[in-house]
């Protein structure tokens, strides 16, 4: 089985990632195949870095179905994000991937969940910053 690194795609992203401050945003459009959730996990993972985020919020709101490969991904990506400095929310799972994924033992974790946008974003507001260089010095 390739690595994330060995798959190229090309194409417009099925996902948009946008900054808003120290915070990383990123919208799924659509549902990803496995090639997409490979571009999407290594261009978020790199802009985490070269943005100097703090707080990454990953939108699903707009999936009906999460897999057991979608929520392994966004798993792998809260722990790669957490060695990069920054954490990382899942927000808008719908009810019925919030059901399926509990009936089937499937969760998030490391990432941490919140109800939608606002409340990722309300989260986000109240975490300290992980980056020592986000950290305010006293002079």
């Amino acid at each position: 089985m390739a690595g994330f690194r060995d798959i190229t795609v090309t194409g417009p992203a099925a996902v948009s990632i946008m900054r808003q401050g120290l915070n990383l945003i990123a919208s799924v459009h659509t549902a990803l195949d496995d090639a997409q959730l490979a571009r999407f996990q290594r261009d978020l993972i790199g802009r985490i870095g070269e943005q100097r985020t703090s707080m990454v919020i990953i939108d699903v709101a707009a999936l009906d179905v999460l897999d057991s490969f979608e929520a392994n991904i966004l798993a792998s990506c809260a722990t790669m994000a957490r060695l990069r400095g920054a954490q990382l929310t899942v927000v808008g799972i719908q009810p019925d991937v919030a059901l399926t994924m509990a009936e089937l033992s499937l969760t998030a974790d490391p990432a941490r969940t919140a109800l939608d946008l606002q409340d990722g974003m309300d989260d986000a507001a109240r975490l300290p910053p992980t980056l020592p260089s986000r950290r305010y010095r006293s002079s």
